[in-house]
């Protein structure tokens, strides 16, 4: 969630030397931003296949990848200042369109964050709507919302499909009770941290698209609670959520929940991760193998560990030669034309998207580069 200068320097600011921030996020804190370069861990260098255009007045968050049925792949990201959403080529990395006017109204957002694709719908989070916006594609309609009773300060979600093709879909958010003298957000109480995931049971067909919510979740012991959640993503084959909890007072990292909400007494990454924890997602088999892969959101270059499905052991960490200050993260393992092995995407400074080539992840870190013989 960090910001960058430029996405919060604007031309009128420049004289005063930018020195408040606004719409501070809650895991934005006063402080000099962590440096991968100073901070000893170890990690290879995987060059991206493409970084697309900066654009830092549009405030990039999360990307999310469809594959259309002609073959081309639209890589999705959320304009949190670009008043929606921006469209590239998954393969290039070239601006195709953008998407979205600043409203409440159905085709129209308000601080768009989390995104996630589910077969020919596209899910998009809106903290300042407090609400889910569901569009189909490819046509980009709007055909629902939800969550505008319950949700106060959402940011991530993950969308489960059940057997019976009804989806699960999981919102993080992040409310909290006010701010302190330096415009710090203050998370609430641990009594009150409750209701950290909203759950909602949606059945989303192509004319229409219905939502009700089943609950809520969240631990209340010091261990457990999330202060600051964003991302979330989880294992239906494991039986686990992995929920990001940003807050470096307490300890970066990511809470380990069993996917009925309940946490599982451990956390992934707690004192592993030196800037904070960011962007999750997963490279799975249907044997139950895979990796996690899970951002550590530093300064000048992103760094992104790998970690065993199964046993949560830590395989490697790898970095980029450009991406940094990573928010969202999106694994499009079915590939695409230009990635048949798949393709990692990662958010780069709140400015653009970069991409990853599974093949050179795999054959920098001694991955598997597909699920053969698994």
């Amino acid at each position: 969630m960090r910001p960058t200068s430029l996405a919060l320097c604007l031309i009128p600011l420049l004289l005063a030397g930018c020195a408040s921030t606004p719409d501070r996020e809650p895991d934005e804190v006063e402080g000099a931003d962590p440096l991968l370069s100073a901070s000893g861990e170890a990690h290879v260098t995987v060059a991206e296949a493409f970084v697309s255009a900066l654009t830092p007045k549009d405030n990039i968050d999360s990307p999310a990848a469809w594959r259309a049925p002609d073959g081309k792949t639209w890589l999705f990201a959320t304009a949190k200042e670009g008043k929606g959403l921006v469209v590239y080529d998954g393969d290039t990395g070239a601006t195709l369109r953008t998407v979205g006017t600043e409203g409440s109204r159905p085709g129209q957002f308000k601080r768009p964050n989390g995104v996630a694709v589910s077969g020919d719908h596209l899910f998009v989070v809106e903290r300042d709507n407090r609400r889910v916006q569901v569009l189909w594609l490819p046509s980009l309609a709007t055909v629902a919302t939800f969550g505008e009773a319950e949700l106060k300060q959402p940011y991530g979600l993950f969308i489960r499909e059940h057997a019976s093709g009804e989806l699960e879909v999981l919102v993080t958010d992040a409310y909290m009770i006010g701010e302190d003298a330096n415009g710090d957000d203050i998370p609430p109480p641990l009594a009150q941290l409750d209701r950290r995931v909203q759950r909602y049971l949606v059945r989303a067909d192509e004319g229409a698209v219905s939502a009700i919510s089943s609950g809520a979740f969240g631990d209340t012991t010091a261990q457990g609670a999330i202060r600051v959640p964003e991302s979330i993503w989880g294992d239906v084959a494991n039986d686990r959520l992995l929920i990001a909890e940003e807050d470096v007072a307490t300890g970066t990292g990511y809470r380990e929940y069993s996917m009925a909400g309940d946490f599982r007494g451990k956390s992934l990454g707690v004192g592993r991760f030196k800037a904070q924890a960011e962007g999750v997602t997963l490279w799975s088999c249907p044997d139950g193998s895979g990796y996690w892969l899970a951002t550590d959101q530093f300064k000048d270059l992103s760094l992104f560990h790998v970690f065993d499905r199964q046993t949560l052991e830590h395989v490697g960490a790898f970095a980029g030669k450009a991406v940094a200050n990573t928010d969202g993260v999106w694994l499009q393992q079915s590939g695409t034309q230009r990635f048949p092995q798949g393709v990692f995407y990662a958010v780069h400074d709140d400015m653009a998207v970069g991409a990853f080539d599974w093949s050179d992840i795999a054959a920098a870190l001694n991955l598997r580069k597909t699920c053969e013989g698994a």
